[in-house]
């Protein structure tokens, strides 16, 4: 945690996130990228007979040299933080200080620079996601076979299996993957194109020569490729697409989570996240065992879902050759985005990992509700055995109704009893079969095999970004 303040300090900045993705979208970092992409230029321009190669040598011998005190009071008189650090930089630099940032504007080095960010932080993502499917594949195959009462507009409807009910959650995470992967090859720079995309100040620097290898060469030194047209900025669309895909991984980890709450209420009581021995549930009542952790995803992943909103507005709005009005907002939401994410992916690993199940809550709810699950299955068995399936039908449902009209008085669950003793069913089955056909635990399809089979994807889609 920070030191006490009097000033307001961004949760995101201390509290959320890991201190990995905290530091690459840290002020330190950015300012180290600006300098990165200011001698990639030099570099280039080297080679290209534009500047020597000692002044190429004096910007990479001061290049980590970043002075964040130094940039900030400079800005507070030029009011522009890039030429603050082009200031510190240049002064550190006797022999090659004059030439940096030769022929460019600032989005040049701003835009390059975010795009290389972006880029990085995708990665550290990637890495995060693939925790959480390792994770969670090994639980799937744990709880492959464990029955478990499956809810449809949150009420009982038929059994499934715990790793089933997993696997549908990992296989949104799978999607996310792909999709997370795909955006990440997709990153590209603006490239080197000038004050409003034309390369005007460069084609003048190479006296009539191709700006578009002076462009090659310096984004093959940062390791990007770069649009092929842009204006004064990168396209904002890009940034659009970035948060929209981060944002579509925070719902899958917003639907995990929001499950695991349910299925911790004490009416289901079957999964539940880890709990320290000296967490405090509440303030106010000491047995309260609370998700703070599911929660907590829940509630960052809300906030993250707001964010393409304005990254749609960026786009939308980025008039002409370019606007300002960017500027500002895109300082909190391309950290907060890659943050809160980063956030949830961690919290929701640490879930899995120490999931807690009670399989005696799954077996009453089991008992208590999937009997009438199971009727259907004595409506198949008998309907095979020559019994019209209508009729069945509805001699079941008098039956399930009643059933349930007695649990409604607090009474246990006489479906079971009630189908055994219906003579229509005994004209085609005995007793025996027939509370064989209604046990639910069993009841299950082929779920087991579906859920170890998604495990199996998860484990090749991870396997094949190692090849």
């Amino acid at each position: 945690m920070p030191a006490p303040s009097d000033a307001w300090s961004s949760p995101f900045s201390w509290r959320y996130g890991s201190p990995e993705m905290r530091s690459l979208w840290g002020e330190r970092q950015k300012h180290l990228l600006w300098r990165r992409v200011w001698v990639a230029l030099a570099e280039a321009q080297a080679e290209l007979g534009l500047v020597r190669e000692d002044q190429v040598a004096d910007l990479r011998a001061h290049q980590g040299e970043v002075d964040l005190e130094r940039a900030a009071a400079i800005e507070a008189e030029l009011q522009h933080d890039l030429m603050a650090e082009l200031s510190v930089y240049a002064s550190q630099c006797a022999v090659g200080g004059g030439v940096i940032h030769l022929g460019a504007t600032s989005m040049d080095i701003e835009d390059n620079a975010d795009a290389m960010r972006i880029a990085d932080a995708l990665d550290q993502i990637l890495t995060r996601l693939g925790e959480l499917l390792t994770v969670a594949t090994a639980q799937i195959e744990a709880l492959a076979d464990a029955p478990s009462m499956a809810f449809t507009h949150l009420q009982p409807a038929e059994p499934t299996t715990m790793g089933y009910r997993l696997a549908q959650h990992t296989q949104d995470l799978l999607q996310d993957l792909h999709d997370l992967r795909q955006m990440r090859r997709e990153i590209r720079g603006k490239g080197f194109k000038g004050a409003v995309g034309t390369s005007a100040s460069y084609k003048t620097l190479l006296g009539g020569g191709d700006p578009a290898e002076l462009e090659r060469r310096v984004m093959s030194r940062l390791g990007l490729p770069a649009f092929t047209v842009a204006t004064q900025v990168a396209p904002r669309k890009q940034e659009l697409r970035v948060l929209n895909t981060l944002a579509s991984a925070g719902q899958s980890l917003y639907k995990l989570a929001a499950d695991l709450r349910l299925l911790q209420s004490p009416p289901f009581g079957e999964w539940a996240e880890p709990f320290g021995k000296k967490q405090v549930g509440s303030s106010a009542m000491p047995f309260k065992r609370n998700p703070i952790h599911a929660e907590n995803i829940d509630s960052l992943t809300r906030h993250l879902a707001a964010l393409p909103r304005v990254a749609w507005d960026n786009a939308a709005h980025c008039y002409l050759e370019r606007t300002l009005d960017d500027s500002a907002n895109r300082r909190s939401i391309l950290p907060e985005a890659f943050l809160i994410l980063d956030e949830s992916l961690g919290r929701a690993t640490r879930i899995l990992k120490g999931l807690r199940i009670d399989a005696r809550a799954a077996g009453a709810l089991l008992d208590q509700y999937g009997p009438f699950a199971a009727t259907e299955r004595v409506m198949m068995e008998l309907a095979l055995r020559g019994g019209d399936r209508q009729a069945l039908h509805h001699t079941i449902r008098e039956h399930s109704l009643a059933a349930w009209a007695a649990l409604r008085d607090g009474g246990p669950n006489p479906v079971i009893e009630r189908v055994c003793a219906e003579p229509e069913f005994l004209a085609l089955a005995n007793k025996d079969e027939l509370r064989g056909w209604l046990d639910a635990r069993g009841y299950v399809g082929d779920a087991p095999e579906r859920a170890r089979r998604l495990a199996q994807e998860v484990r090749d889609a991870l396997e094949a970004a190692q090849c």
